[in-house]
This record gives structure tokens, C-alpha cells and sequence, in this order.
């Protein structure tokens, strides 16, 4: 049984030194599109997605964002699932000197354009919106809608406390994944890369099958999708757990890695 179908996740798998898609990545993309759909797959928002996609020439192709907390297809909403107001405001009381980013669609709220915001924005190449959380809140309670991300950065001790504080509190419904030492990212409990693309495969692809899949991964949020399907390739720089559930393994993101590996299959 072939690959018919591909998942990547972009930071430590996809994008190079420059954290764009290299020329190799970007020829093997278009060689490959028109007969397998190529899905990006992240914790970013979509706006930080899109310039991908352009550069790959697959922005007709889905796009999962937030960890799957939501799916787009052509800029539309197709899936979406948030975190109640009232927890996010919980969290973000939790220590002032901690920053939280507020992230819903393609909005990212900053309460201050500090060292943590102007990393993020060099990181990412998107501009955040500069609004206290309690403004952010009040304003999702207005429209009815709520985070589907909330990014928490600090200073490692710092983080230490949340990161106990909210498993504590809210580890039944949350996701609380530790991305680096000074983050956490939060993110509703009942989503993952694995439910997402059960979703796209049910409602959009109905006739490939999860053993027909390849995805791409290297850190901890990406092991249960990296076992959910029939390739589950990790990258050479992944985590020690990532490359001992992955059946695959490839280069460095860095190195081309997906793009050799899918040149090696198809």
C-alpha cells in the first residue's frame, strides 16, 4: 500500500536555517502535488502557514493549525474548536510577569510588544496586535468565540510554577505541552495532529485510508500522529521519544529531510 496522502509539521521538520521551504523542498512539491495532496500540519496560526504554502504552490491544499484545534480548506473554516473564555482568563491571572499570547484564527493578541512578542514575530513573520488579555477576553466574550491557542513564555522558573499550576487545575481539559523550557503552549484537550487528520481523511480525502498516510515530525505533540498512520517518519534533529515510535526516519528538517524521504517513496 503507497503513499497517497502527506502531513508535515513545519518548525524542527519542514522549513531550513532560514525558516522558509529550501529550493529542494519546494521543487519536490510541485512534483508531487498534482497526484498526492500535501497538508501542512503546526501549532502556528494559519497566517504564519500561508507563506509556506505559496512558496510550495499548495495553497489549494487544507491547512491544520493550532495542533488541529483548526482546519481550513481555501481560508474557510471547515473545524474549529476553542478554549472557554473562563479558563483562559484564570490563566493568564496567574503571574504577571509571565507573557501570554491569545491566539484565535488568524489573530494573535500580545499584551506588550516585549522580548517574548518580538521573538515570536522574527520567528513566525507575522505581526501580533497589541491588546491587554482582559481586553482580548472581553472581546471574545462579545463574539462568542475563544482561544485556540494560548502561548505562555517566561523565564524557566517561571514557567516551572505554571506548567504545575496547570496541570494541576486544568490537566482533564487541557493539552499543556511544554515546547521549549521558557514555553507552554495550551490547547483544548479533545484536539490533536491525530484527530485532525482523521477529520481531513473522513470529510475530505473519504477513499485514503490513515495506513495510505505519511507524516513528518520531530517533537513530543507530534508522536501520536506519527503513530496514528501507516508512515510515520521522524526527522534526524527529532526527540529521543519521537524517533522511537516513528516506523521512518529521515535527515535533519534542516537538511531536506522530507523532501528525501518523499523522493526516496513516490
Amino acid at each position: 500500500m503507497g503513499i497517497r496522502i502527506v502531513f508535515s509539521d513545519i518548525d524542527g521538520t519542514l522549513i531550513d536555517k532560514d525558516r522558509v521551504l529550501s529550493s529542494k523542498t519546494i521543487a519536490t512539491f510541485k512534483a508531487i502535488k498534482e497526484a498526492v495532496p500535501i497538508v501542512l500540519i503546526s501549532a502556528r496560526m494559519p497566517k504564519a502557514m500561508r507563506h509556506l504554502q505559496q512558496m510550495g504552490t499548495i495553497e489549494d491544499q487544507p491547512i491544520i493549525a493550532y495542533n488541529g484545534g483548526l482546519i481550513l480548506v481555501n481560508d474557510k473554516i471547515v473545524h474549529s474548536t476553542e478554549i472557554p473564555n473562563n479558563i483562559t482568563e484564570q490563566i493568564t491571572l496567574f503571574d504577571s510577569k509571565i507573557h501570554f499570547s491569545l491566539y484565535h484564527n488568524d489573530d494573535w493578541y500580545v499584551p506588550k510588544k516585549d522580548y517574548w512578542a518580538l521573538r515570536e514575530i522574527n520567528n513566525t513573520k507575522v505581526e501580533a496586535s497589541v491588546l491587554s488579555n482582559q481586553e482580548v477576553i472581553a472581546l471574545w466574550n462579545s463574539k462568542d468565540i475563544g482561544a485556540h491557542k494560548i502561548m505562555c513564555m517566561g523565564n524557566i522558573d517561571d514557567i516551572d510554577r505554571l506548567f504545575i499550576y496547570l496541570e494541576e487545575q486544568f490537566g482533564n481539559e487541557l493539552h499543556i505541552y511544554r515546547s521549549k523550557s521558557t514555553y507552554i503552549e495550551v490547547a483544548p484537550k479533545t484536539i490533536s495532529k491525530k484527530t485532525a487528520i482523521s477529520y481531513i481523511l473522513n470529510n475530505l480525502y473519504p477513499t485514503i485510508t490513515m495506513a495510505e498516510a505519511v507524516a513528518f515530525g520531530d517533537n513530543y505533540n507530534d508522536i501520536e500522529m506519527l503513530n496514528a498512520v501507516g508512515y510515520g517518519v521522524a526527522v534526524a534533529n527529532a526527540k529521543d521519544e519521537v524517533k522511537q515510535v516513528a516506523e521512518y526516519h529521515t535527515e535533519a528538517g534542516v537538511n531536506d529531510g522530507v523532501a528525501l524521504f518523499l523522493e526516496s517513496h513516490l
